[in-house]
């Protein structure tokens, strides 16, 4: 089979980080042809214990390392650190997400591997990046939310500061990475020097909370929490109807006047507290109690279809199963069936970019933990007996494949000393 046309391919990326952010940034280059070698610990990635579970295999992990390959070194043996380190000799790209100063000390970290591959990109994924006065903290998804101003942001103005229903701290870190890193390969082209990214959740997310940073610097004012509306822009945000709520966004007086007339409430578009997207605003309980007086006798699907037929931007409040399951997003490949290892069928997601000059991108299921140790260190030029030396010394750790291909092992390592 041919293998298809992307912009990454022949892209060699070498992946020594684990759980999400560091995961999702090599997923992203994965979906675009880049080859991504996993290296794992002898126990696993630790997302492969974190559920929900699907046939006892970690729906979390299965999308966030789609089309990788699995080989498992242990880089507190010796030997597994001298394997990493000629894996990343004739790598493109290394990503790892440990603590800062923990990859130097397992022999994989920047200083080290650009000694051996002057033209590597490396880059690192932290919660605090690699210098600053939190550089050694650890973090998680809450705890950046929590830190960078976004809990505070987010939830009603009368109630407790939120959490964003997904970890985004983590994903827009990975995504982040994969541009600096995409940026770093351009450069390469260039120059032919490698280069260290350095990607910091809590930049990340301040980076991410683009107009609550843009609105701090204009003003010197912390943007307060306003619930489910616009904080400057009036009718902008959730509103509620006889099943359910739906959103509207009304930015400018010319739509307002439309969307005055669609509710049937004309002379709100002359009402002097209404004038402006300003005033508007100011008096947004008042507004708000006019619209729902309106909506409140109607489903959300007569007011989509009013509302829509008078072209004001609407959209009822769906769950994530409905986004998914939705014409449209089956139209656009958000998600792709594709055939499990072992047959079963299961869906994935994949990076949303479309290119015309290339193939779809490439959806495959994620590797078993250590599944191809022994081709990548074969293509690496290592003999079955060597490899076996190091299975022996526990460099592989003891991954799922040591027990079936033991025999051939030794069966190879006969042949070789006959041929010695």
């Amino acid at each position: 089979m041919a293998l298809p046309n992307l912009p990454l391919a022949g892209v060699r990326v070498v992946d020594f980080s684990r759980v999400l952010a560091g995961p999702f940034c090599t997923a992203l280059l994965s979906d675009l042809g880049a080859d991504v070698i996993k290296i794992e610990p002898p126990t696993g990635d630790d997302y492969r214990s974190v559920g929900p579970f699907a046939d006892g295999e970690s729906g979390l992990f299965a999308a966030m390392n789609r089309n990788k390959q699995s080989i498992v070194i242990d880089l507190k043996i010796d030997a597994g650190r001298d394997l990493a380190q000629a894996l990343s000799a004739s790598a493109d790209v290394v990503v790892e997400n440990f603590r800062p100063g923990v990859a130097d000390k397992l022999g994989i970290g920047y200083a080290h591997l650009s000694e051996l591959n002057p033209a590597l990109v490396y880059a690192s994924v932290s919660g605090f990046g690699q210098t600053g006065p939190e550089s050694h903290r650890p973090a998680y998804d809450i705890i950046l939310q929590a830190m960078c101003g976004l809990m505070d942001a987010t939830g009603s103005p009368d109630g407790t500061p939120t959490l964003v229903g997904e970890s985004v701290s983590d994903v827009v870190s990975g995504l982040f990475a994969s541009w600096g890193v995409l940026a770093a390969l351009l450069s390469r082209e260039k120059t032919g020097k490698g280069t260290h990214v350095d990607v910091s959740m809590f930049d990340a997310t301040l980076s991410l909370s683009a107009t609550l940073v843009a609105r701090f610097a204009a003003t010197g004012i912390a943007p307060q929490r306003v619930g489910n509306r616009h904080p400057s822009s009036a009718p902008f945000g959730a509103y509620r109807a006889a099943d359910g709520f739906f959103v509207v966004a009304v930015l400018n007086n010319k739509l307002f006047e439309t969307f005055a007339h669609a509710i049937g409430q004309p002379h709100l578009a002359s009402d002097l507290r209404y004038m402006s997207d300003e005033s508007r605003c100011r008096f947004e309980a008042d507004l708000r109690a006019s619209i729902e007086a309106w909506s409140a006798e109607r489903t959300v699907d007569e007011v989509n279809r009013v509302l829509g037929a008078a072209g004001i931007p609407v959209a009822p409040i769906r769950n994530v199963q409905q986004a998914l399951e939705s014409d449209h997003a089956a139209f656009r490949g958000l998600l792709t069936d594709v055939p499990h290892n072992d047959g079963r069928p299961m869906r994935l997601p994949s990076q949303p970019v479309k290119f015309s000059a290339y193939d779809r991108n490439r959806v495959t299921s994620a590797p078993g933990l250590g599944e191809h140790t022994e081709p990548v260190l074969k293509a690496l030029g290592l003999t079955a007996g060597r490899i076996g030396e190091l299975r022996a010394s526990g460099a592989l750790g003891r991954d799922v494949s040591a027990a079936a291909t033991a025999a051939t092992t030794e069966s190879e390592l006969t042949k070789e000393k006959h041929h010695a």
